[in-house]
């Protein structure tokens, strides 16, 4: 089965092991601010330098916002379907959606009996797998549960909570039987390389396809990940290269046998960096292409223009002037064709200011040299989308803390425990909020100081003085942040009642409006300058 028309994802799969935690949560926030999709965590309960996978996911999701979570694969002969159904469903509302839940028929048995689980055969695992598929899926939909199997039973059970939306479910299966239930029954399939390599994969996937056709779903309903490794450089083999490379060899497979979501197993901050930065965006632009070629061919006459045997199987033909350009916005697709560039706009600055003073002054900022726009509109394009995403986060946090502030003001002197305790815990969830969303502020920061503004400065001098200048106010926003995390701190302290309550929360919304003339002017500042040199001169 060719490409099935999946939207491309890409995540990744560190290790979790007990004696790196600080190393792992810092990986998992760099993939988080760098806009990769997903992160996945291996379950061996029975390696003993592994942390914990669901205390670990738990920790991961109090940690980010918008990264969606997984098991990959959770080892179904010692987590009990129930068990699992809800651990899984309590994390997606603790997350509001951002679980997948991966499962594995098991593997190691010997640890598996080791930790107390069964010995299962093949095909015990496989039918044991069904059963727990069709028992998980029975407690999310809630009711009271009835279920009598050859290895799993609920009698009675009165299931719940519901998931806070309906939680995909991943198998990861490489021989027959297991590949027919993925088509019959599954959301996604995940295989590994090492397991199945490359060349492996067009035939496990016609399996699953047939078995999918059989049960009467399309193929594409069966989201297709795959778990990969590689290293950057020049040699050859699959992901052994260039990111260029890399994209090359993943825009095939995803073309020519379907796979659509992409997990790199890697516990290096920077090798993440550059596949998400580089690898994920020009897999996408050259799987848009093919996908446009092959859309435009199939409205054309038999007699029309064809595939000729100069173009790759993505459709990058061998000349410079055929190549993919650039980035095309959804509901756009005409823009920019005369120059064969897309020109990313800058986001204004409308000037509204909430605080009565603002720690810089704006009028005497620096401009950037005029430019011409260059050769990699995607990669401005890549620091308004990262900018997007704060600005989303900071509009999200300022609806909690307004929440808040109008609980305060309807609540009487006669509050009930019951009313003080929703009270506090609204402050709880402000803090816990916060936090994170602070964290993935100063991490994007400290990306740029550290990488991109260097690289800048090497391709383009005249830029110096602005970079000086977003450099300076990154040190201002992080004193910002830390006034407002001080102020959140106290507010989570108090019992937000009376008089002095009302001053707490007072403090909270005045560091909070200063945070939002600060992060909102700089963002519009920094892209207004960069996007020009970023168009030229790509990321380091």
């Amino acid at each position: 089965m060719p490409d099935l028309d999946q939207q491309l994802e890409f995540g990744v799969f560190p290790t979790p092991a007990a004696d790196r935690i600080p190393e792992l949560l810092a990986l998992v926030q760099v993939a988080e601010v760098e806009g990769l999709d997903l992160v996945s965590v291996q379950d061996h309960p029975y390696q003993d330098g592994f942390l914990d996978t669901w205390t670990l996911l738990s920790v991961l999701e109090a940690r980010t916002t918008t990264i969606r979570l997984a098991p990959n694969v959770a080892s179904l002969p010692l987590r009990p379907p129930v068990l699992l159904a809800k651990a899984a469903a309590s994390l997606d509302l603790l997350t509001d959606g951002r679980v997948e839940l991966g499962l594995g028929a098991g593997a190691f048995w010997d640890g598996i009996v080791a930790a107390g689980g069964p010995r299962r055969s093949p095909g015990e695992a496989v039918d044991a797998l069904a059963e727990a598929v069709e028992l998980i899926r029975a407690f999310w939909a809630g009711g009271t549960l009835r279920f009598r199997g050859e290895h799993y039973r609920a009698q009675g059970l009165h299931a719940g909570p519901p998931p806070a939306h309906d939680i995909p479910i991943w198998l990861g299966a490489y021989k027959p039987r297991m590949l027919l239930l993925t088509g019959r029954l599954a959301d996604a399939w995940v295989p590994s390389m090492g397991y199945a390599d490359p060349p492996d994969l067009p035939a496990l996937a016609a399996v699953v396809d047939e078995a999918a056709l059989a049960a009467g779903r399309p193929p594409g309903s069966v989201r297709r990940i795959y778990n990969i490794t590689g290293r950057f450089g020049t040699g050859g083999g699959f992901l052994r290269g260039t990111p260029a490379q890399w994209a090359e060899q993943l825009a095939e497979l995803t073309v020519t046998v379907g796979m659509s979501s992409y997990v790199l197993g890697t516990d290096d901050a920077d090798v993440v960096r550059r596949f998400a930065a580089e690898v994920a965006p020009a897999t996408r632009e050259l799987v848009e292409a093919e996908r446009a070629r092959r859309a435009t061919t199939s409205q054309e006459t038999p007699t029309g223009a064809a595939t000729t045997s100069q173009e790759t199987p993505t459709g990058a033909a061998t000349t410079s002037q055929e190549a993919p350009t650039g980035v095309v916005l959804p509901g756009r697709a005409d823009e920019g064709r005369g120059s064969g560039r897309h020109t990313v706009e800058p986001t204004p600055d409308d000037g509204r200011r909430l605080s009565p003073t603002m720690p810089w002054d704006e009028p005497s900022r620096p401009v950037a040299p005029d430019g011409a726009p260059g050769p990699h509109p995607e990669q401005a394009q890549h620091l308004k989308d990262i900018h997007d995403g704060l600005r989303g986060e900071l509009a999200q946090v300022r609806d909690v803390l307004d929440q808040v502030r109008r609980g305060h003001l309807t609540v009487g002197a006669a509050r009930s425990v019951v009313n003080t305790m929703t009270m506090r815990q609204n402050n709880w969830t402000l803090g816990a909020y916060c936090e994170s969303y602070c964290r993935i502020v100063t991490g994007h920061h400290t990306l740029e100081d550290r990488s991109v503004f260097p690289h800048l400065r090497r391709a383009e001098p005249g830029l110096e003085a602005v970079l000086d200048r977003l450099e300076e106010e990154h040190v201002v926003i992080h004193d910002v942040l830390e006034q407002f995390d001080r102020a959140l701190v106290r507010l989570v302290a108090e019992d937000g009642t009376g008089r002095a309550g009302e001053e707490v929360l007072q403090g909270v919304q005045s560091s909070l409006d200063l945070l939002t003339d600060t992060l909102l002017s700089h963002l519009a500042y920094e892209e207004r300058e960069l996007v020009g040199p970023l168009s030229r001169h790509g990321l380091s």
